[in-house]
């Protein structure tokens, strides 16, 4: 008989190691998925261009509904579908509505939950995160019938939340506690080009504030009142301040958990019976918000599934490659550096390129490109493997091709 495997969540973690267990192991398992939304496993990242109006539903689906069916995969998905509880001694999940499935082994991948910000008035209809197909729906709803929108936070997802409202006809403020935008990924000067292409195209940006009141009437948002005293007329807020590991039912069910649920090197929990992958887990003390990270858990947990030991996780340094609007951004590494870095810069505004290098010794440590990305892969490897640049180091600003035709 086939051993049970049930999966708690129902997104691209989860999912993908279900895939690559399917690829290991195919008869292994009788496998049962539980999802709290009424859709198949969909690519969370491509909301945004669902948003824009760019793509459909059905076109950002990596698992649709006949997937299942044909991998003999059976799937609980729904808000009654949300898992409560799990008996770990006579190890069975249990529904909210009740439906139950008994397990040999256990995958938890909870994912994320946006961060939503304590603030006065928050209950208000038209306040909402970006995290879902619902959330993206109900903003599209509001943008066909309403005119201000404000988007509290100026990471990747408030920028894109911003501009696919802005796309969608609507008055688009963004609300940003640091100083400058995309601050865990740019340095002011690609910040300030970034900011300055957005603002030509029609987003108001308030820096080095936040919103302290929500103001409504008849329990819907009408304004916000920024922590200097301005108030901004808001039909719709998008809170886009971060997102925290979604642990509410590993703690509830007693597994050792402390920003996340606590994984070993095989993304084992505390529970040898259960294990977890994704944006809900804590490794070595680091949580995740990077698809690659979240692709290599999936992958060392399906050889643990399957039977294949030997491959344990390791984090590795991961590059931030973004697309935010149209504009190509590339991070990775240290791009601040200290007194004993050096630090090599680009700055083309006719073009809106910047570059910056941050050396340390002969060994690249951190680079930021904005507007030119197309020596990324090349630079994020002389980060990892700490190549020596001194004899390439006057050419190094210019990329891989102007060297190798220099060679």
């Amino acid at each position: 008989m086939k051993l049970k495997l049930v999966v708690i969540g129902n997104g691209m973690a989860g999912m993908r190691t279900v895939d690559e267990l399917l690829q290991l192991a195919p008869e292994r398992y009788q496998i049962t998925v539980f999802g709290a939304e009424p859709h198949g496993n969909y690519n969370r990242i491509m909301l945004t261009p669902v948003l824009f109006g760019a793509k459909s539903i059905a076109e950002i689906m990596i698992h649709d509904f006949d997937w299942y069916r044909k991998h003999r995969i059976t799937l609980h998905c729904g808000p009654d579908k949300t898992v409560v509880d799990v008996d770990r001694a006579r190890r069975r999940v249990i529904a909210r509505d009740g439906t139950e499935a008994e397990y040999d082994y256990l995958l938890l991948a909870t994912g994320s939950l946006p961060l939503m910000l304590d603030i006065p008035g928050r209950e208000l209809r038209g306040v909402l995160g970006f995290r879902d197909i619902a959330d993206v729906q109900t903003m599209i709803a509001a943008a066909a019938s309403k005119t201000h929108a404000v988007i509290l936070g100026g990471g990747l997802l408030g920028l894109e939340a911003a501009n696919g409202l802005l796309q969608r006809g609507m008055q688009v403020s963004v609300v940003n506690r640091a100083g400058h935008l995309l601050n865990k990924q740019l340095d002011r000067q690609a910040a300030g080009f970034l900011q300055q292409q957005l603002a030509g195209k029609g987003i108001e940006f308030h820096l080095g504030c936040t919103i302290g009141r929500i103001l409504g009437e008849d329990g819907q948002i009408h304004a916000v009142q920024l922590s200097n005293g301005e108030i901004l007329p808001a039909d719709l807020l998008v809170m886009s301040t971060g997102i925290k590991p979604n642990i509410a039912l590993a703690e509830r069910i007693g597994l050792q958990c402390e920003r996340g649920v606590i994984v070993d090197d095989l993304m084992q929990t505390s529970d040898p019976r259960i294990f977890s992958v994704g944006e809900c887990v804590q490794h070595r003390g680091e949580l995740f918000g990077l698809v690659a990270p979240v692709y290599e858990q999936a992958k060392v947990c399906a050889r643990q599934l399957s039977g294949h030991a030997g491959s344990i996780y390791q984090t590795l340094s991961s590059a931030t490659m973004l697309k935010v609007t149209g504009i190509d951004l590339f991070s990775v590494g240290d791009f601040e550096g200290d007194a004993d870095c050096q630090i090599l810069q680009l700055i083309d505004h006719g073009l809106g390129v910047y570059k910056k290098i941050v050396l340390r010794g002969d060994i690249v440590i951190g680079v930021i490109l904005y507007g030119d990305t197309s020596d990324s892969a090349w630079y994020l490897n002389l980060v990892k493997d700490k190549t020596p640049i001194a004899a390439i180091r006057d050419r190094l600003m210019f990329g891989q091709t102007p060297l190798a035709a220099a060679a």
